[in-house]
Order: structure tokens, then C-alpha cells, then sequence
């Protein structure tokens, strides 16, 4: 473990440009750097840090701000054009706000990142983006989120404005109480998608919601559950709620979480209004990719110990994506083009 540690801060210090490496790999004191060689270390350590503000917003976890197209989606209207307009708009506040929230944590976790074996290497607690940077950083993309959620309507400001007072309680205090935790995180996708509802102006169905409530439930616990076995005897280093976690009280959820996503999602395909709505008796077989991926994720969580999240794995693992892609096309395809008997 102390070897993988070593190469990954050499590799950190090797990424740096010269001059934020310390005296020992500067240039001689006896030479006077020229103007152009001074200018060339400016730009590549502007570089270097605007490379660690992109990694602190997270962009790759921004797929999950998708949730707000779903009532559009599901409402069979993604082919009018002036509301995917209104939902790419909620899409792209709740990117800046992801990105606000992703940054605030880590200023708030700095400390205890810094002697994670994993997270000590971000950009904030390594020391690539100062402290001040983040905080402004943070406070102008709230500002900006909100303000362009306000042009939407005031619907959709209230939800982005209630995403981010649910993220601030979320980063200072709820996310030391187990369960509770993960309950957080699970409302903040049940926001993202009745903020899309409101900037299109769409009702969400309360299967919709239900779905969303009980994946993301079982995303966080599986999350929650392979940090507990990461973490081993040495809980404390890494999360405070995990202290009061146990792994049957985590394999326990995972099994409810499961079965209950797969049950609604099931119960959904299988409900008279929704095979009305969409005029067809097929939607249910899509079922068989949602129990895959269930099946998949749990697969991550107990394969993958040495991952920093099996949340970030999945969005990396070929057959979990694959899944994802055929369930999507499947859906769309009964939803908008299977007509059978209509």
C-alpha cells in the first residue's frame, strides 16, 4: 500500500510545473531565468491549475444531472424542440450547481482529505487549487446557478434553491448521520427530477419519482458499503458516518433497495396507465436491464476494493454502460416508435 501511495505522489509532483516543485528541482539560483522561460512556467502553471478547478467541478459526475430530462422523456415530448431547450437550461444549472457542491465539500473536507490514501490527491487538499480560489470558485457558480434558474421560472428556482440548502446541510453536518446520509443524497435526484418537471412544465408521474427515490438509495448504500470494506478497522480516516455503519445493516439495505427498484420500476411497465399513455403491452421486458445493472453494480462494489467509488467504476465499466445504453434505446424505441395494437 505505502508503494502504490509513493508512486502516486511522484507522479502528482511529475505533473507540476517547475516552479511549484519546491528548491529541489528548480533551476540554478546562479542563472537568471530569461523573460520568455519566466512567462513559459506563468502559462504552465496557469495551466496546471486550471486542469485541478476542471477535476474539483467534477464533470465527469455531471451525467447524473440527466435526471432532470426524464419527465420530457417520459411525457413523450423530447422531440419538441422549445422544451428540450428548457430542460438542456435546468440541465445546465444543475451542472454549475454540481460543480458549486462538489467544490464546496471538498473545501469543507479538506482536512480529512488530506490524509485519505486516495482523496489526498484531489486538487484542493493536494494543494493545486488554493483554499480562496475555492471558496470564490464556489460562491460564483452558486451565483450564476441560481441566477439562471431564476430567468427559467420561479418553480425551478425554488427546487435548485432547495438542491443547494439540502447540499449545504448535507456538507456540514447531515453526512456524519448513517442513513441518513445516503436519504440526502437519494432527495437531491428525486429534485433534479420535479426540477425538470417544472421548467417544462411537465407532471412527474409518482412512479417517476418512486424509481428514482429507491435507485438512488441503492446507489448511495452500495457506495456507502464499499467504502466500509475499504476503509477495514481504519473507519474514522475516511467518513464519520461510516462509524456507525455495520455491513449486514448495508447488505440488508442493498437487498430492500434492490428488489423495491426493480419492483416499482416492474410495477410501473405493468400499470394500466402507463401502457395507455404509451399504447403499448411492451414496455415491461426492459425490466430484464434494470435487474442486469442492479445485478452489475453489486458485482462492482464487492470486485472493485481498491476503487475510490463504485459510483465512478460503473461510469467506467463497459458492461454497466453497455446496459445502460440498451435499456435506454429499448425504451425509446417502444415509447416513441412500438405501437403495437395502437
Amino acid at each position: 500500500m505505502e508503494r502504490i501511495e509513493v508512486t502516486a505522489e511522484a507522479a502528482e509532483g511529475q505533473s507540476r510545473p517547475a516552479s511549484t516543485q519546491g528548491p529541489d528541482n528548480a533551476d540554478s539560483p546562479f542563472v537568471e531565468p530569461s523573460a520568455g522561460a519566466m512567462e513559459k512556467e506563468t502559462e504552465q502553471g496557469f495551466v496546471w491549475r486550471l486542469g485541478g478547478v476542471i477535476k474539483t467541478l467534477r464533470p465527469h459526475q455531471w451525467v447524473k444531472n440527466a435526471f432532470v430530462v426524464a419527465p420530457v422523456v417520459f411525457a413523450r415530448e423530447i422531440f419538441d424542440p422549445a422544451l428540450l431547450t428548457r430542460a438542456a437550461s435546468a440541465f445546465g444549472v444543475f451542472c454549475l450547481l454540481a460543480g458549486a457542491v462538489y467544490t464546496m465539500n471538498d473545501v469543507v473536507d479538506v482536512t480529512a482529505d488530506r490524509v485519505h490514501p486516495v482523496k489526498r490527491y484531489r486538487p484542493i487538499p493536494s494543494g493545486r487549487v488554493p483554499l480562496p480560489l475555492a471558496k470564490v470558485l464556489a460562491a460564483v457558480l452558486v451565483v450564476l446557478a441560481l441566477g439562471s434558474a431564476l430567468l427559467i421560472n420561479v418553480g425551478f428556482f425554488a427546487v435548485a434553491a432547495l438542491y443547494f440548502l439540502q447540499n449545504l446541510a448535507y456538507s456540514f453536518k447531515l453526512k456524519k448521520v448513517p442513513y441518513l446520509d445516503v436519504s440526502l443524497i437519494a432527495l437531491g435526484f428525486v429534485l433534479r427530477v420535479e426540477a425538470g418537471g417544472f421548467a417544462t412544465h411537465i407532471s412527474v408521474s409518482r412512479y417517476l419519482i418512486a424509481c428514482t427515490a429507491l435507485l438512488a438509495l441503492f446507489l448511495g448504500f452500495g457506495k456507502r458499503r464499499h467504502e466500509l470494506a475499504a476503509a477495514a478497522a481504519d473507519v474514522g480516516k475516511t467518513r464519520a458516518s461510516l462509524e456507525r455503519y455495520t455491513a449486514g445493516g448495508l447488505d440488508t439495505a442493498l437487498v430492500v433497495t434492490a428488489v423495491a427498484t426493480i419492483g416499482v420500476y416492474l410495477a410501473y411497465t405493468l400499470d394500466p396507465s402507463t401502457r395507455a399513455f404509451f399504447h403499448t403491452d411492451y414496455l415491461w421486458p426492459t425490466t430484464a436491464f434494470v435487474v442486469a445493472g442492479v445485478l452489475r453494480f453489486l458485482q462492482l462494489v464487492r470486485s472493485r476494493p481498491k476503487a475510490e467509488s463504485p459510483t465512478q467504476e460503473m461510469l467506467r465499466d463497459g458492461p454497466f454502460v453497455g446496459i445502460v445504453l440498451l435499456w435506454i434505446g429499448l425504451v425509446l424505441w417502444i415509447v416513441y416508435n412500438l405501437r403495437p395494437g395502437g
